[in-house]
């Protein structure tokens, strides 16, 4: 047999231990780390590791490294995602099984101390300016550097192909995975990484969010050229700052100084709201 029917062979064979079949049903919700799914199950730490060591060399899930912690997740970025997407379509949604295991990891990552995150005015009218983005061009495969707990993510993920947040601050990745298993936001990923140094290929995302970090960066054009590296031809990044009246005309123009360096082509910096600014967002392409 060709190698493609072996694998499909190797998938089926992994996915027909009912235990298996759940982990990647809960693994397409949410990334989860072997403590979850541990606790989910109520197997011992051994049996999910031997269960998740066969689904990797399926490759129906994938692991990787986020601070002391390893994820797993349904990869999202190989050649033969059709193929895996088209099997995986195959799983029950009504099945009570996983819902039930869905339900269980909620109320662990609730148990862990998320704070709810409440969004004032300012922050409204920015999710709206946001959301009025992606009706003018679509936000394709998403990328947000210094996502914190994933307010944004959780606003666009719906309008997104594929998100992937990126913060230095393990708890706020933490409570960000929480947020978004809440919100049934399946699409998103959660990385450590630095903004001047990402860990993603060149041409990999359509829209980047630079959130809230250049002001206060050491070298703010370095990590607009970083980001720029990963925009796709055509794509958008969006340059995204919190201020005050007394520093908003001062970002307005920085953000303008920043983009001539960068080789950027800058939209006149949008004030938010515009009576008393809160947030100025910069919409930039190449």
């Amino acid at each position: 047999m060709n190698p493609d029917t072996n694998q499909l062979m190797e998938r089926l064979r992994a996915l027909a231990d009912p235990v298996r079949m759940r982990f990647v049903a809960l693994c397409s919700a949410a990334e989860c780390s072997v403590s979850e799914l541990t606790h989910v199950s109520g197997l011992s730490q051994p049996r999910v590791s031997q269960h998740l060591k066969q689904l990797i060399a399926s490759n129906l899930l994938e692991r990787f490294r986020d601070g002391h912690f390893v994820y797993y997740r349904v990869p999202s970025s190989r050649p033969d995602m059709p193929a895996r997407r088209r099997l995986l379509a195959l799983l029950p949604e009504s099945e009570p099984e996983f819902a039930r295991d869905v339900d269980k990891l909620r109320k662990l990552r609730a148990e862990q101390g998320s704070p709810p995150l409440v969004d004032d005015d300012d922050d409204r009218l920015l999710h709206k300016a946001l959301v009025e983005l992606t009706v003018a061009a679509p936000l394709g495969d998403l990328l947000d550097v210094g996502c914190g707990q994933g307010r944004i993510l959780k606003l666009l993920a719906s309008r997104a192909h594929s998100v992937v947040g990126v913060d230095i601050d393990s708890d706020a990745r933490r409570l960000a995975r929480a947020e978004l298993l809440l919100a049934g936001s399946a699409n998103c990923s959660l990385r450590h990484g630095d903004m001047y140094s990402l860990p993603f290929d060149d041409r990999e995302f359509d829209t980047i969010i630079l959130d809230d970090v250049l002001r206060d960066a050491e070298r703010p054009t370095d990590a607009i050229e970083e980001a720029r590296r990963f925009l796709k031809d055509g794509g958008r990044l969006l340059m995204l700052a919190a201020v005050d009246d007394a520093s908003a005309s001062d970002t307005r123009d920085d953000f303008a100084d920043w983009a001539a360096r960068t080789g950027l082509r800058l939209a006149p910096p949008r004030s938010i709201p515009d009576n008393r600014p809160g947030w100025i967002l910069g919409v930039a392409t190449a």
